[in-house]
């Protein structure tokens, strides 16, 4: 049996409290600290699983402050989990600094299996999950169009995380640069009581939501890979000559 990690990473639910799993409740109820980006939403659910830990905010606006005093802790033998607000710490969600600096120390970091939204959504799409290219948030300015002019080419199926008040903003402009025609869905409140999933192309999915008053709940937004250009005649002659025995290899 190897040691205990001296960090794990533990996801927590997306919106359902029973996806938490046995495992994940062990490793909480064992931690010495639990760092997570708000310590108010994980403070309700440890409350709701009866667990007693110490709290520490852990986000993207402290992490280069605190990682040093982590470091020392860990390397003295305490041992941290660390979870998101919701969902796999380290996907869209701080992580990654601690992890790499654990790592450079010779410190053992672990990884839960668990909860991760865009999985859900991939899956809830009916596109193609066997190659898929996930790309988080899209940069809010600078580089966004250049970013989708990239993506407008790409043959496995995209999956980006959105704010329900940018949808309609991004599907608009996917809508330009992908075409309207393009296949997509939208799935918002995974998990939850309101679940939400929305297939039709782009531009009808912009506009659906365009006509709402108000959209709620966190956004995975999936997207059917571009389609591969039909090749010509004079292009499958070349692979067939290519194919071709050589006559000067004939015996």
């Amino acid at each position: 049996m190897p040691d205990a990690a001296a960090l794990t990473l533990v996801p927590t639910p997306i919106g359902n409290l029973e996806d938490i799993t046995l495992r994940a409740i062990r490793v909480l109820g064992e931690a010495d600290l639990i760092l997570c980006e708000d310590t108010r939403t994980s403070g309700r659910l440890l409350q709701h699983l009866e667990i007693k830990k110490p709290l520490q905010a852990y986000h993207l606006h402290n992490e280069h402050q605190v990682v040093p005093r982590l470091l020392e802790r860990l390397a003295k033998g305490e041992r941290m989990a660390l979870v998101s607000d919701a969902g796999t710490p380290g996907i869209s969600d701080p992580g990654f600094l601690l992890v790499r600096e654990c790592l450079a120390q010779g410190l053992r970091v672990e990884c839960l299996p668990g909860p991760t939204a865009f999985v859900p959504a991939l899956l809830k799409s009916g596109f193609g999950a066997e190659r898929f290219s996930f790309e988080g948030f899209l940069p809010a300015k600078k580089g966004r169009q250049t970013r989708l002019r990239e993506l407008a080419r790409e043959t496995r199926t995209l999956i980006f995380y959105e704010s329900p008040h940018r949808i309609v903003k991004t599907l608009t402009q996917l809508a330009e640069v992908f075409g309207p025609e393009r296949p997509a869905s939208v799935s918002r409140e995974l998990t939850k009581l309101f679940e939400e999933t929305l297939t039709a192309p782009l531009g009808e999915l912009a506009a659906t939501l365009a006509a709402r008053p108000a959209i709620k709940g966190e956004i995975v937004l999936v997207i059917e890979g571009a389609k591969l250009e039909k090749r010509s005649k004079y292009d499958d002659s070349d692979d067939d000559a290519a194919d071709a025995p050589d006559p000067d290899d004939a015996d």
